[in-house]
């Protein structure tokens, strides 16, 4: 085997549990777009606060810079009268972060100020005539300002610009809590989004999980057809699957059918012939008569193949291992007891053959009888599942003698059609190679291996449910 393929074959579990479920799937979908738009949600709410925190700010700056023009139209266009405080009290605290400002437009010249600003003046950027207009800046202390301006125009040629500033702290802190609310709301809502999807998710693979149990009762044989009460999208599946388990009988019917046919149209034959030559006793018929009981033992070999190849076919065929070959070794005990030959049976408790009792029997019989034609004094039996990444669960059967053994070279030649090791011991060399050739149908194998003791140990490897 090259060692593309052995890659391929070590990689091909790898690729098998790297898929994920498709209920975990549709999981992670839904949760990955309801997280997305949780977090757009999100971001689209901080920003409409924020828009309209700012909007109510400048609106409370505005109504400032409409009470100092008010109060300074109370006096002449080259001498405005003062304002006062405007009933907010942060514009008399030194630093408060609250200031307003009025400068002569021609000269640059503070003329009024409020005394938050202590003599310190805002650096403020040139607006347009007429306009009002909002920015930010930098304000004492090294404080963030939102600043409304405009320049106002008192009689023919004195024009002044007012500024009104306020610190954004306070508006910064209330967008920074209403984003935290804001937040904690949306994950609370996005983990009941998630807990709503599983369930939802649970709730529709239902009828799937369903489905997967019927057709599981369907290949153990213990249900005839698949459940077809499903929703309307999965019962064509079902039915579906039904006419396909009924597809696969009628193939395996007609395969058996054929078989039988064709055994009784070569048994005949052979049997005639053999009768005829029974009473002459010449080297020809000698001959031909050994020729005639050959054939009916390869005939016999590949109508049996023919027979497994169809029945491992047969969907929803299982059958229960320990008590075919617990029949099995009380079978052998007593057709062996006058050589004394004891044999021992362990394990098989819960572990079901996927396929026919009667196939299971031959293969296990021809390991049993072989093993006990050739023991001294015991024969042991053990059954034990296995775990297998390929081809799902298995058992062994490991048949075990005390008997001379075999060396390497002579298992090759055991598993071999039609050859026989001793020719004093009866048989017609064809046990072990069936049960090679059936294992092999089965997708199972059979591995010969020389005991601890001495004798031969046999395990065959099939797959169970």
């Amino acid at each position: 085997m090259s060692s593309d393929s052995t890659d391929e074959k070590e990689a091909a579990p790898a690729r098998h549990r790297a898929k994920r479920s498709l209920s975990r799937r549709l999981v992670i979908v839904a949760a990955v777009w309801s997280t997305v738009a949780l977090v757009a949600a999100a971001l689209v709410l901080v920003a409409l606060y924020r828009e309209a925190a700012e909007r109510e700010f400048d609106a409370r700056l505005d109504v400032y810079l409409r009470a100092i023009i008010g109060e300074m139209a109370g006096g002449t266009p080259e001498e405005p009268a003062a304002p006062g405080n405007l009933g907010e009290p942060r514009f008399d605290l030194p630093a408060s972060g609250w200031y307003w400002m009025v400068t002569r437009e021609t000269t640059g010249k503070v003329v009024f100020a409020s005394a938050s600003l202590f003599g310190d003046q805002l650096a403020l950027p040139a607006p347009a005539p007429g306009a009002v207009m909002r920015s930010s800046i930098t304000g004492p202390r090294g404080l963030e300002l939102r600043v409304v301006q405009r320049t106002i125009i008192f009689g023919e040629a004195a024009a002044y610009r007012i500024a009104v500033a306020g610190a954004t702290d306070e508006l910064r802190s209330r967008e920074a809590d209403f984003a935290g609310q804001v937040a904690l709301t949306l994950i609370v809502l996005g983990l009941g989004l998630v807990g709503a999807i599983v369930l939802q998710v649970r709730i529709g693979m239902k009828p799937l999980v369903a489905l997967r149990a019927s057709l599981s009762d369907v290949r153990r044989g213990d249900a005839e057809a698949v459940d077809e009460d499903l929703p309307p999208e999965l019962a064509p599946l079902a039915q579906e699957l039904n006419a396909l388990v009924r597809s696969n009988r009628e193939v395996v019917e007609r395969a058996r059918t054929d078989v039988g046919n064709l055994a009784h149209a070569l048994k005949t034959p052979l049997s005639v012939i053999l009768n005829e030559l029974r009473g002459r006793d010449d080297p020809v018929a000698a001959k031909v008569s050994e020729q005639a009981e050959l054939m009916r033992s390869q005939v016999q070999h590949h109508l049996e193949r023919a027979r497994m190849a169809a029945q491992r076919r047969v969907i929803g065929v299982s059958s229960d291992v320990e008590p075919v070959l617990d029949r099995l070794v009380r079978a052998m005990a007593k057709i062996h007891r006058g050589r004394g030959i004891d044999v021992a049976f362990e394990g098989g408790e819960g572990i079901r053959f996927r396929g026919e009792a009667q196939d299971l029997e031959e293969m296990a019989g021809n390991l049993l009888d072989n093993a006990c034609k050739w023991a001294r004094s015991s024969v042991d039996v053990r059954v034990a599942r296995m775990e297998s990444d390929r081809g799902g669960p298995r058992f062994t059967v490991t048949v075990t003698d005390d008997g001379p053994g075999l060396s390497p070279d002579e298992m090759d030649e055991a598993v071999k059609r039609g050859r026989r090791l001793d020719e004093t011991v009866p048989g017609t060399g064809l046990g072990l190679s069936i049960v090679v050739d059936l294992a092999k149908l089965y997708g199972g194998d059979l591995k010969l291996a020389r005991d601890s003791g001495g004798g031969l140990s046999a395990r065959l490897t099939l797959p169970c449910l």
